[in-house]
């Protein structure tokens, strides 16, 4: 690989990662100019329709195979090639997963949003997401939407062809197609030096951050997964993340595998700028707003308890770099601490344990509730959120 082939942005952390794995930076670096060329075609096809009309087409294809030939061609292949399961894919395991995930929602979302996707903007994804978005409202949207995506996941059955789940990585994968479409066309986005929007590289990184790095948050909160129940967990990431469009070349087999993906995708990243600093702080102050505190006393208190977290679990260097305020160095330890001492007095009080489970579960579906919005397969149709129509 010459390096007038990598976007200029890449070129120094690609060369620091190639002197721990020259493979995988060298793909890495080499999708950065890859988008999805499959669902590229299918957002650019269904242009020509206003909002409310590709809601109600993608509603119907989404629901039944007779509805397929409805739309344009590109869509029809879409669909085939998405309702194919993997040969290696594993419903016993993905069923594991499920119980392991609904067991510990409570530490999966808090990590989620103070970990994962807070390290996810520490990346150039987080320029895709500042341009195209109105900061103070993507926060809150951004983490149900997440939330949401990743719930439907791992219910039983909601991942594979039809389930909610599914129906949700096809709608992120057309989202990101039309966003990337609509990047290319901005002047504020610079391919030369940035690569592609949204790019495959970009989603490779996203995936491997949302399943193998979170189960190292969820075990440092005091999450309980079992080693072959985080392996699971990855497992049904990696048939995620073929649904959203990430190339099958780029992958990874479990909790292991996804973290060096992490870390050496990272290291190809230049260090966090403007973006990231605004979308990283965006979200942790999104937090509160998301659970419904919204009296500005309470939103400071949990706000600050969100930084605290975040600085513990994604270390003090990428924190600084953020402009997260310094936190309690105590503040994760004694919140493991405390989930670790009540998985103990629950398991000695059976019906006091079934309580807590659906409180949790009432929470997690708060937690994701996006109102009428979830239901819509609309797209966008502007490069600024504000300049589009409601999808």
């Amino acid at each position: 690989m010459t390096t007038f082939q990598i976007p200029s942005a890449y070129i120094a952390g690609h060369q620091r990662a190639r002197r721990r794995d020259p493979a995988l930076a060298d793909a890495y670096v080499r999708h950065t100019v890859v988008g999805d060329p499959l669902g590229e075609e299918v957002a650019a096809d269904l242009f020509e329709l206003r909002p409310a009309e590709v809601n109600a087409l993608l509603t119907k294809v989404m629901q039944d195979r007779s509805h397929w030939a409805s739309g344009p061609a590109s869509l029809r292949r879409l669909m085939e090639e998405s309702s194919e399961v993997p040969a290696w894919y594993d419903e016993g395991r993905a069923a594991a997963a499920s119980n392991a995930f609904l067991r510990n929602s409570d530490l999966v979302l808090a990590a989620l949003v103070a970990g994962s996707i807070v390290e996810g903007f520490g990346t150039l994804i987080s320029k895709s997401f500042r341009i195209r978005g109105r900061v103070l409202d993507m926060g809150v949207r951004r983490l149900k939407q997440n939330g949401l995506h990743l719930v439907e996941q791992f219910l039983p059955g909601g991942n594979l062809p039809f389930g909610d789940g599914w129906r949700l990585s096809l709608r992120i994968r057309l989202i990101h197609a039309r966003a990337r479409l609509l990047l290319k066309r901005s002047e504020e986005w610079d391919e030369e030096r940035l690569g592609v929007p949204i790019s495959a590289a970009n989603l490779f990184l996203a995936g491997a951050s949302f399943s193998g790095r979170l189960m190292q948050h969820v075990a440092t909160l005091g999450g309980d997964f079992s080693r072959d129940e985080r392996d699971a967990y990855v497992h049904v990431w990696r048939y995620s993340a073929l649904q959203m469009g990430i190339p099958e070349e780029l992958t990874f087999h479990d909790e292991a595998s996804a973290v060096h993906v992490f870390e050496i995708a990272r290291m190809c990243d230049p260090p966090p700028g403007i973006d990231a600093i605004i979308m990283a702080n965006a979200i942790i102050n999104s937090a509160p707003l998301v659970i419904g505190i919204t009296k500005p006393a309470e939103r400071q208190k949990l706000a600050a308890f969100a930084y605290g977290i975040s600085r513990g679990l994604i270390g003090d260097t990428l924190s600084d770099s953020f402009k997260f305020p310094k936190g309690r160095r105590l503040q994760v330890p004694i919140f493991r601490y405390k989930n670790r001492l009540q998985r103990m007095v629950f398991g000695l009080l059976p019906r006091a344990r079934r309580k807590r489970d659906l409180v949790r579960f009432e929470k997690l579906m708060d937690f994701c509730n996006l109102g009428r919005l979830e239901h819509s397969y609309a797209l966008p149709t502007a490069v600024h959120d504000e300049d589009s129509a409601e999808w």
